[in-house]
């Protein structure tokens, strides 16, 4: 299926490992020009490599800087005042108790996993909505309907994701812009291979012995039964991206293996 990207420019934020790399990937090789989004010089060079080795001929642009930040928010807007597709991908994990959460800890994740968004979203949205054409998707969680209780402040920040972009989706009413989230599931990212991997030597197991039993234990309703690929995510972004999901509109669209039990 062509997915109609060609000559779109596209920003992913976070975008130099996981999830959010492909993204950039699958974008790039339905034609999108993509700016790749990283915190240091080294990240965004060694991802650049990679996707121009994986899509000869893909358009893709460096962009260094932590958008957790205004200031580097406001750089970048003045760098790419207008883009065509924003993905919110930008965030960070960290399993804590909640009574150990900190004043500082639930500043610095709502910084970056929901201020990140809201700042490059309230920028480019109106722009959108005058051209009549564009798509902004916040890469949510599972976890923002249920909440683990091993992180209490990522499922919150996941949850007003969802929330922001539901609300933002309801000012696009008789246009042709687009706002949705998506709910993803556990998903082998960089970040699940070394917890795959320190959790099997240190129980000396292989690491889809631990897999099985993270899933039996700890998620025991998805119906995957497994760690989503990020390209099974990065398929599903780069649809609604694109002009064919035209009438997906403030959707909290799911890709969590049918962890979450509700229908609706």
């Amino acid at each position: 299926m062509n997915l109609n990207l060609d000559h779109s420019l596209a920003l992913v934020t976070g975008s130099t490992a996981g999830i959010g790399y492909a993204i950039a990937r699958t974008l790039g090789a339905e034609g999108a020009r993509v700016i790749v989004n990283g915190r240091t010089e080294a990240r965004v060079t060694d991802a650049l490599a990679a996707l121009r080795a994986a899509v000869p001929g893909g358009a893709f642009e460096p962009l260094v800087a932590d958008l957790a930040t205004a200031g580097a928010a406001a750089a970048t807007l003045a760098r790419f005042p207008d883009v065509d597709i924003l993905v919110n991908n930008l965030g960070v994990y960290a399993p804590k108790p909640v009574e150990e959460i900190t004043d500082a800890d639930w500043a610095a994740i709502i910084e970056t996993n929901f201020m990140s968004g809201v700042r490059l979203a309230r920028h480019y949205l109106p722009r959108m909505k005058a051209r009549n054409a564009g798509r902004i998707i916040f890469i949510a969680s599972e976890s923002a309907v249920n909440i683990p209780p091993e992180m209490v402040h990522y499922g919150v920040t996941k949850a007003m994701q969802v929330a922001l972009a539901r609300g933002l989706a309801e000012t696009t009413a008789g246009t042709a812009v687009t706002v949705n989230s998506i709910l993803a599931g556990p998903t082998r990212s960089e970040g699940v291979e070394r917890f795959l991997d320190d959790l099997a030597k240190a129980k000396n197991l292989s690491t889809a012995q631990v897999e099985k039993e993270f899933f039996r234990a700890d998620r025991p309703s998805s119906l995957l039964q497994r760690f989503a690929t990020t390209d099974e995510i990065a398929s599903l972004v780069a649809y609604v991206a694109s002009p064919r999901a035209a009438a997906t509109n403030g959707a909290a669209l799911r890709a969590e293996g049918g962890l979450v039990r509700s229908i609706f």
